[in-house]
């Protein structure tokens, strides 16, 4: 029997670590697709955990309705289905380019048809196989769920550190496929190894099994979990919007979610109730409070740190408090597992999907604390007046904080929406006095654009692209005579039409529909330009890709500073397509101002494996200009900057970063050039 369960615990690990290890390198190969969004990784969660639900609900039909001999050949078809689905994936890849009209629909199609069975077989794994055991035993050994996690907290860990630095996708895939080809056989051998004749669980179980579950507790069993994916959720969203949407910061989070699911199944007796409700209150009074200053942000470290702890410390409470009602039949095992993720496919539908339809605005990580705080209410309420006032008095100020940022966003704004890409606004201000008004588009906190509307200034180009900023010395060098052809990756506000002269033409990429409606209305960038002004809706590779060469003379790539990094515009196959679109001669300007990532090691890299030179360039702030400080690259032909006096006396080295590879479509990793001190 010790052998059996020990083959019991090696394939609950091992699923486990085989699904949370296909996550983070599924998501990553949708990324190119889809613009780079942070809003994919959110996407891809509910795409997981609804199909770990499915998981669930086959583990509950088959150990539940079925006789031993019937599990056996259903599971033993499906296994075999699965790893057929596994071969033909690995060997043959989706075509998703025009996916960015329609993300959702591209993420859900891509996984089902990709990873779905498969994903589903591993999620079952799990209950599937504790209700196995008890059947021998008599009772449900909830400690596997815990070993369970331990695999999946595994697999996060080694995924950033080890896995993707040292492998590229395709042996990823090859690796993943091997592994889950053991995890069948295992399967397989204990399928095989049931016992043939036993009756279905729910028919088996006598009088004197211990009482059903309340229906009290049964709806804790899925609001404490939806809560916790709603916490999950809403923290990754925030860290990977307004910082990069790399599977670093995707797995941070989920690592600490699956830690306190871990602590809470097997090591139950260390919760204190009393000790880790007063850190929950401390924390979601501090980060409520730091979620009111809505125009401020913390360091990179220090926001993580904040922010994962909290998240640890709501997740366990959450945790801990569902293990403490889990059931005592093991015919209710299935259903506790089920009703479990079913809480966890609300909580991320309600912040990947139904949100942006709810509001215009984001509300998540507010509405996270408060749904939080009244799950606590009801969880202490029988612990007496104290805790009663307490979170009764936490619930209503966390939603007056959501009221309150409502009020706030709305302040200065004139108008404000928000899609799968983010969230997008534009204020007018008055600051400062000598540009008033000014007009800014953020999405989130990062600012993509403002113009002023003082006299004589509504024409000059401000923010990141002054005429004395790289792309400005770029548009300057690149051809002295009129007809010039400009391509701008990322639209924003159309600054960079401020450039345009009678006979040029320029051509602006734009992967985000609600961006050009507001250029075109909010600011007059676009309408004021002398040039020929047109718009490419949908992502800038993949019509870069469709389209004849334009000959560009200067193309700018300019995606890299706001709420997330599309990688698949910064690898070899990308640079490629630059050249192409170029005429001969011409440069490329790539716009790298990041706060949390130093991108110009790696331009300097492709720069040189496309046979091309690379040089760095910053630019002042002059906040009576409305300029920022800028740092961009200029990639062109070797000889341009010894050919130019003024490119090489305005432009200097890039110092390479060691261990940075060249990034392609099959391998990239944002680790070596992550910025960890900045703000």
């Amino acid at each position: 029997m010790t052998s059996s369960r020990a083959l019991y615990g090696i394939t609950i690990f091992l699923s486990a670590f085989l699904l949370f290890l296909v996550e983070p390198m599924a998501a990553k190969e949708l990324l190119p697709a889809l613009g780079g969004s942070s809003a994919v990784w959110i996407t891809c969660l509910v795409f997981f955990q609804l199909v770990l639900l499915f998981g669930y609900l086959y583990a509950h039909w088959l150990s539940r309705r079925l006789t031993v001999l019937r599990q056996r050949r259903i599971h033993l078809l499906v296994l075999a289905a699965a790893v057929i689905v596994v071969g033909v994936a690995t060997h043959f890849r989706l075509d998703l380019s025009n996916g960015a009209a329609h993300p959702v629909r591209t993420i859900f199609a891509g996984l089902t048809l990709g990873i779905g069975l498969p994903f589903l077989l591993l999620g079952s794994t799990s209950p599937l196989l504790q209700v196995w055991i008890a059947r021998g035993s008599g009772g449900v050994p909830y400690r596997l769920f815990a070993l369970s996690n331990a695999g999946s907290l595994l697999a996060l860990v080694l995924y950033p550190t080890v896995v993707e630095p040292h492998l590229s996708l395709r042996h990823q895939r090859l690796a993943w496929s091997v592994a889950f080809l053991l995890y069948a056989v295992l399967s397989a051998i204990l399928s095989l190894s049931l016992k043939d004749g036993g009756a279905p669980l729910e028919d088996i179980e006598a009088s004197a099994e211990p009482a059903a579950a309340s229906l009290q507790s049964k709806v804790l069993w899925f609001l404490l979990p939806m809560a916790a994916a709603l916490q999950l959720s809403a923290v990754t969203s925030h860290l990977t919007s307004n910082i990069a949407a790399i599977p670093l910061l995707w797995m941070m989070p989920l690592a600490v979610y699956l830690l306190t699911l871990i602590m809470a199944f097997e090591f139950p007796g260390l919760y204190r109730r009393g000790i880790v409700v007063r850190f929950l209150v401390l924390m979601l009074a501090s980060l409520g409070y730091a979620l009111s200053k809505t125009d401020a942000s913390l360091p990179i470290g220090i926001g993580i740190f904040f922010f994962l702890v909290e998240v640890f410390v709501a997740c366990l409470f959450l945790h801990a408090e569902v293990f403490a009602l889990r059931p005592r039949r093991a015919s209710e095992a299935t259903e506790f597992y089920l009703l479990i993720a079913g809480g966890g496919v609300a909580g991320t539908f309600f912040v990947a999907i139904l949100s942006p339809l709810l509001f215009s605005g984001n509300y998540d990580l507010a509405i996270s604390f408060l749904v939080t705080a009244a799950l606590a209410l009801v969880v202490t309420w029988a612990d007496g007046w104290p805790q009663r006032l307490l979170w009764s008095t936490g619930s209503v100020l966390l939603l007056g904080l959501a009221i309150m940022m409502h009020i706030v966003y709305g302040r200065e704004t004139l108008v404000e929406v928000r899609n799968f890409y983010g969230t997008l606004r534009v204020r007018q201000s008055n600051s400062p006095p000598e540009l008033q008004p000014v007009r800014l588009l953020l999405n989130g906190t990062i600012q993509h654009g403002t113009q002023s509307f003082a006299p004589g200034m509504s024409r000059l180009p401000t923010t990141y692209y002054a005429r004395d900023s790289g792309v400005g010395l770029a548009l300057a060098e690149c051809c002295r005579t009129a007809g010039r052809r400009v391509g701008i990756v990322g639209l924003g506000a159309g600054t960079l039409a401020a450039y345009g002269r009678a006979g040029d033409e320029f051509r602006f990429y734009e992967i985000n529909p609600l961006v050009q409606p507001i250029a075109e209305n909010l600011f007059t960038y676009l309408r004021e330009s002398g040039a020929k002004v047109s718009v490419a809706e949908g992502d800038a590779r993949a019509s870069l890709t469709r389209e004849a060469p334009h000959g560009f003379q200067v193309l700018v790539v300019d995606a890299f500073s706001g709420d997330a990094i599309p990688l698949h515009l910064l690898t070899t196959e990308a640079m490629q397509v630059y050249r192409r679109q170029l005429a001969p001669g011409g440069i490329l300007a790539f716009h790298v101002s990041n706060q949390y990532l130093d991108l110009a090691p790696e331009v300097a890299l492709l720069a040189v494996a496309s046979g091309m030179a690379a040089r760095l360039i910053e630019s002042p702030l002059n906040e009576g200009r409305g300029e920022f400080q800028a740092t961009w690259v200029l990639v062109a032909p070797l000889g341009f900057f010894e050919g130019s006096e003024t490119v090489r006396e305005q432009t200097v080295a890039i110092d390479p970063v060691a261990g940075l590879r060249v990034w392609t479509d099959d391998y990239s990793s944002l680790l070596p050039i992550l910025r960890w001190g900045s703000h």
